[in-house]
């Protein structure tokens, strides 16, 4: 398993990539107190079915945090040099603000103005939903376009990238 450093990681994939499992692992060999950000909302029983398979994957030894909306905000108090947080994840996080009517925008600046600035480790996980057709309606291409220039955006503050499919990491950056 590689060995994070001080800063930010993005780790990319698709579904069922392995890329959860992949950051999970990072943040486990690290040795630092894990903190799991939980950005999904249980919208159906589908995902409260898959949000419980994450938290007994993940075991006791994390603290878990669920917060859909004010991600920067709890990364600022969360992040600390005996800390790894772990944010599961990123287009999550996009879907809440897009359901909420937030400014998509401004959400995203926030975020990436401060990733230089934290403390400690932080692991943000997040899907390409970008490398597909071109969705038929126009909130699915919305949301496609939002996490581009997100995934863009965070990858360019990010000291770390890796892109995770079929269970193996490729890194991109760092």
């Amino acid at each position: 398993m590689p060995i994070l450093e001080r800063g930010a990681t993005l780790v990319l994939g698709g579904a069922r990539s392995g890329k959860s499992s992949f950051a999970e692992g990072l943040i486990d060999a690290s040795s630092l107190d894990a903190v799991y950000l939980a950005t999904g909302r249980a919208w159906d029983d589908e995902m409260s079915e898959r949000i419980g398979l994450h938290k007994a994957r993940r075991g006791p030894n994390w603290t878990t945090i669920e917060e859909p909306i004010d991600l920067a905000g709890v990364l600022e108090r969360e992040c600390r040099d005996e800390k790894a947080v772990l944010v599961d994840c990123l287009t999550l996080w996009l879907t809440n603000l897009m359901m909420d009517g937030r400014d998509i925008e401004e959400e995203t600046a926030r975020l990436v103005g401060m990733l230089p600035r934290l403390g400690g480790v932080v692991v943000l996980v997040s899907n390409e939903v970008g490398l597909g057709i071109v969705p038929e309606n126009h909130m699915a291409r919305a949301f496609r376009d939002h996490a581009g220039r997100l995934h863009q955006a965070v990858a360019q503050a990010a000291a770390t990238v890796y892109f995770v499919a079929a269970g193996l990491p490729l890194k991109m950056k760092g």
